[in-house]
């Protein structure tokens, strides 16, 4: 009982410090996470099942907003062009850079945080109100190192897949709106395509995609392994892992952009 008033009395600190707090029980929750596995077996398919859920789970939805985020920034572009006398090409080149760059990986972890990262916090958090959590731990397993390692390391794999899948699809999108409506020809988009490209901004999009992807898997599992209470606070854990997600996500966009370019 003590210890519980202990954490009621912690949360209901003053916003710095309770953010500290969150932060220090994160970090500790990290450490119990990659400790070692009892079982390499039981692991191994927990994190094939995760990677199933977070790749193939998310593949068609990842598709179709990359295919129509494509297609919008040709259109817009081409639009902008209209009147200007900048070659029009530079709708292939501006499509290829700014998909690969910010919106293949941006957007998809942006989305992937409210379909896995809202799945991931209700699957940990319905586990810890039915008590399966605290069956696990009396039976000595580490469950932090169950629940949320295969998830993590589901998410470091899968999701900079899924950005560069979304990144081909999106300049496939911007194909699509562009030659066929007649805005320019084929052999103008693919010189565009070719204009000046820079390997490194595929470097950019992959550090983008990993820290993302541990970022949105992270926050998710933390909010649904300390949920407390009822349905409403499971919904409320669910909310807060997308929306946390987003902003760290977001905050982390902006700082490796300033320290990558």
């Amino acid at each position: 009982m003590h210890s519980n008033d202990s954490v009621v009395a912690l949360e209901a600190l003053p916003m710095n410090l309770n953010i500290l707090y969150h932060f220090g029980r994160f970090v500790m929750m990290l450490r119990r996470g990659f400790a070692r596995p009892e079982n390499w077996t039981m692991y191994w398919k927990e994190t094939a099942r995760q990677m199933n859920d977070i790749g193939v789970g998310s593949l068609l939805i990842v598709c179709l907003i990359a295919v129509f985020i494509g297609a919008v920034t040709a259109v817009q572009f081409a639009y902008q062009l209209s009147d200007s006398f900048v070659p029009m090409y530079y709708i292939g080149y501006i499509v290829r850079d700014s998909t690969i760059i910010e919106l293949a990986p941006t957007i998809t972890c942006l989305v992937l945080a409210g379909k896995v990262g809202s799945n991931i916090a209700a699957e940990i958090g319905g586990m810890r109100q039915k008590e399966h959590i605290d069956a696990m731990e009396i039976m000595g397993v580490n469950t932090v190192a169950y629940l949320v390692m295969p998830r993590v390391i589901a998410a470091l794999v899968m999701i900079p897949m899924l950005v560069a899948i979304a990144a081909f699809v999106g300049i496939f999108g911007g194909y699509l709106a562009s030659v066929p409506s007649g805005i320019i020809s084929s052999a103008e988009f693919d010189q565009g395509l070719r204009y000046y490209f820079q390997s490194y901004n595929v470097v950019m999009m992959f550090v983008k995609a990993l820290v993302f992807g541990f970022i949105l898997t992270g926050v998710s599992c933390y909010q649904g392994y300390h949920v407390k209470g009822g349905s409403i606070e499971l919904g409320a854990a669910s909310t807060n892992a997308v929306v946390y997600s987003d902003i760290l996500i977001l905050i982390a966009d902006y700082v490796i952009a300033l320290i990558l370019t």
